[in-house]
């Protein structure tokens, strides 16, 4: 029977269409939440995903890392207190500092991150440019790499993957996650999570997963140009 036409079916079919078009409109929200983040069930860490051990390197959007400057952020960025330590660290790799506090002075991006994540991978090529864009004397990245999985805690696993993703900034080895657990210490722990420290050791950014390179990029350039006194 022609849907239309048919006065009987046409209420009851149409009562089903709606259904259904709402049933597929909450799915897709579902996607959009677990892209954006995630908890399981203890609250321990997941990637920003939902799928930390596979896929592509590029952005959900389809973006690549830009050499646009972004332009100067209008106002002050929220201050979110003073950073944790690193600590019962089973040390570091690309560098010779032994604590986090070597680099005091300095805007420090630090990011909570494995080699196993897509996610982690796909900020790669932005934390790249910010290497380029920014002096050793004004700007470190710190990456500390937590594993989900037990192949990401061999350290040679880590050695290779970091030459191979082309990581040459700081890596703190947190294997045991604590300090992963520690910063992220309101029950919902993310790969990747991105913190931006100033030169006084207070954070001002915090971003869970990919995206956001331009407000990245110009709360850098604030705090570098303004910095606290």
């Amino acid at each position: 029977m022609s849907l239309l036409a048919d006065d009987v079916y046409a209420p009851r079919m149409a009562t089903r269409l709606i259904a259904g078009l709402v049933l597929l409109a909450g799915v897709a929200l579902l996607g959009v939440v677990t892209l954006g983040g995630g908890t399981d069930n203890q609250g321990d860490a997941t990637s920003a995903s939902g799928d930390s051990a596979t896929g592509n390197t590029t952005a959900p959007d389809g973006s690549a890392a830009s050499t646009t400057v972004a332009p100067m952020l209008e106002e002050a960025p929220e201050n979110f207190g003073s950073r944790k330590d690193l600590v019962n660290l089973d040390g570091w790799l690309n560098t010779e500092i032994t604590d986090l506090s070597d680099l005091d002075g300095k805007v420090i991006l630090v990011e909570m991150w494995t080699f196993g994540c897509r996610n982690c991978k796909a900020r790669i090529p932005h934390n790249q440019e910010l290497y380029s864009r920014h002096s050793r004397a004004d700007f470190e990245i710190v990456g500390v790499h937590a594993p989900e999985f037990s192949f990401e805690a061999e350290i040679s696993n880590i050695e290779q993957a970091i030459a191979d993703l082309g990581v040459t900034w700081p890596v703190a080895l947190d294997t045991n996650k604590e300090n992963f657990r520690a910063w992220q210490d309101g029950g919902r722990r993310f790969w990747p999570r991105t913190y931006l420290i100033d030169q006084h050791g207070d954070v001002r950014y915090d971003h869970i997963g990919e995206g956001k390179y331009d407000e990245l990029n110009q709360t850098i350039d604030w705090l570098i140009t303004n910095p606290p006194t």
